[in-house]
């Protein structure tokens, strides 16, 4: 196979921001001997998110927090999330609550993410730090957007000026990498095109972007005919492809086919190692923040009474 483009490596990108992350909580545990703490809620046995949850805890610990996670049965109801969240609020110990989705269809997971004390929500999923980040000033940026972000800025493609064109409006990338990069500063201010099942002439739309966000959830989804030469593509897929060959007998692909894309794009991402490890990285970073602002309350600009 013949890549012409740049691969962007994420894995290593995240090892750098983990470094980094690490360094400020051994400053925190040095001047204030507190430890950023990250609590994650669990619901059910689903094999993908319970390597989701043991990689964000290893990763965690590696960077000296402390990690706690509550594993609730699959047939649990919203009352008993709802009594694990309010727990993890009321724990001085805990900085950062994340809640693992997706949840089983029986748990009312919009009520779940309001309940989250927001200072505390560093998935940036409660519906007030929703707003932040569509007003411009966040508290805490959702980690895969982020981590969109910091792909492109690290790798030197930075989206001020750029068309950008987002595949994908869900309320966990699309929409908020949408807002995000739109805003005003030098780390943002494209003009952002937000596709969906709706969008008319889609092809005439993806193939005029300089940077193209692949978040729709549908395999190989994103085809070369679909793109410009000199592209870049982040992509943010997580897919399962049928693979007979191997011991798994499946394998991860992303919403771009890489094959195809790879030989038009000046920068691609690949799937795995590419936006996965960052938003972990990010996650840590949005928790370390946490601990800084119940530190230091006059550093979160969006304090009551600011």
């Amino acid at each position: 196979m013949f890549v012409a483009a740049n691969v962007i490596n994420g894995t290593r990108m995240a090892a750098q921001v983990r470094d980094e992350v690490a360094s400020g909580v051994a400053e925190m545990i040095d001047k204030h001997e507190v430890a950023p703490g990250l609590g994650v809620v669990l619901v059910g046995d689903d094999a993908a998110s319970a390597v989701y949850v043991r990689n964000k805890e290893r990763a965690a610990r590696e960077s000296g927090m402390s990690s706690r996670s509550v594993t609730l049965p699959a047939d649990s109801e919203t009352a008993d999330v709802l009594a694990v969240v309010h727990l993890l609020n009321d724990d001085d110990d805990i900085h950062g609550i994340l809640v693992q989705l997706p949840m089983p269809a029986q748990i009312d997971e919009s009520r779940v993410l309001r309940s989250v004390d927001p200072r505390k929500d560093v998935d940036g999923l409660h519906p007030y730090n929703m707003g932040l980040l569509m007003r411009g000033s966040p508290r805490f940026v959702p980690a895969t957007p982020a981590a969109v972000r910091e792909i492109l800025l690290r790798s030197g493609h930075s989206p001020s000026g750029k068309r950008v064109v987002v595949l994908g409006r869900s309320d966990i990338v699309g929409k908020p990498v949408a807002n995000l990069l739109m805003q005003r500063g030098s780390d943002a201010n494209a003009t952002v095109t937000v596709c969906h099942t709706g969008t008319v002439d889609l092809y005439g739309v993806t193939a005029a972007a300089d940077i193209i966000i692949a978040a729709v959830g549908r395999p190989r989804f994103l085809t070369a005919d679909m793109v410009s030469e000199g592209v870049v593509v982040v992509d943010v897929g997580i897919n399962t492809i049928a693979a007979p060959e191997r011991k798994r007998g499946y394998r991860l692909v992303g919403d771009a086919d890489f094959d195809g894309v790879s030989q038009k794009a000046s920068a691609i991402t690949p799937v795995p190692g590419g936006v996965g490890p960052m938003t972990i990285a990010m996650l840590l970073r949005n928790t370390l923040d946490a601990a800084r602002f119940y530190n230091h309350p006059h550093l979160d600009p969006n304090r009551p009474g600011f």
